[in-house]
């Protein structure tokens, strides 16, 4: 399947975006986690590309993308995420977020709500509450624990990203993570989401706990909720057969689609 690769001059950077799947299909865009990039997601492009044109995007900084000088904040994300979106004049799309991806998934369908027309996100909190443990897990990230995590994706940052600097950006995104302004986390706008909406959650996922996955879903109207056995955080890469199939059979409901 042909994925183009593509970069566009936005908010005082160059985002890098890659379109693939069925060119005449709805655009469904979709957006990797924290410290991540258009690749991971590219495990669910057979399960999704013959019915839709997706629209994956590098995050500021990650990836391909430029970081700049603005503060990373999750509101800063969503000002690219829809200035892109935009330029491309794409004004109606079904939305897909991992983790970040998702948080930022939040903002734009509670704010956006005649543009996103279906919202699924994996992984993604929706507060960050003082107690919570996540809050020590991040805090507590260095550059040495991810790059053993993760050798591959610091590689691939590392050789192409335009200005790599990946001390700096573990330090930024670390400030995002633990942002509770209004600049943050979506919190109480996730009311504000209108369109129908998937949760999805890794059963193992020690970040977005069961808890407050069951607690968002009491504030958004038209909401379905999906626990995935025998994963953690992304659970789209650990078992890509059972949940690429529930993304595919979500944003095909006939009942749903525009």
């Amino acid at each position: 399947m042909t994925k183009q690769s593509a970069y566009a001059d936005i908010n005082g950077i160059s985002i890098h975006y890659e379109q693939s799947g069925n060119p005449d299909g709805f655009p469904l865009v979709m957006l990797h986690g924290g410290l991540g990039s258009t690749r991971d997601l590219d495990v669910l492009t057979e399960y999704l590309g013959t019915h839709f044109r997706l629209i994956s995007i590098d995050l500021r900084g990650q990836g391909k993308s430029s970081l700049g000088n603005a503060l990373l904040s999750y509101a800063q994300y969503q000002n690219d995420v829809q200035a892109l979106l935009d330029w491309l004049d794409i004004s109606r799309y079904f939305l897909f977020g991992f983790s970040d991806g998702g948080i930022v998934a939040y903002r734009l369908a509670a704010q956006n709500p005649t543009q996103v027309l279906k919202l699924l996100t994996l992984g993604s909190s929706w507060r960050l509450e003082e107690g919570d443990p996540a809050v020590e897990t991040l805090r507590g990230l260095t550059v040495e624990m991810w790059t053993e995590l993760f050798p591959e994706g610091v590689a691939y940052y590392q050789a192409s990203n335009p200005a790599p600097n990946f001390p700096a950006l573990v330090e930024a995104v670390k400030t995002l993570w633990l942002d509770t302004r209004e600049s943050g986390y979506p919190c109480d706008l996730v009311a504000q989401i209108d369109c129908p909406t998937l949760i999805m959650r890794g059963d193992n996922d020690f970040l977005f706990s069961l808890e407050e996955a069951v607690a968002l879903k009491a504030r958004i109207k038209d909401v379905s909720f999906a626990n995935i056995p025998f994963t953690t955080h992304a659970a789209h890469q650990e078992l890509p057969a059972l949940v690429g199939p529930i993304i595919r059979q979500f944003f095909l409901q006939p009942n749903q689609t525009p």
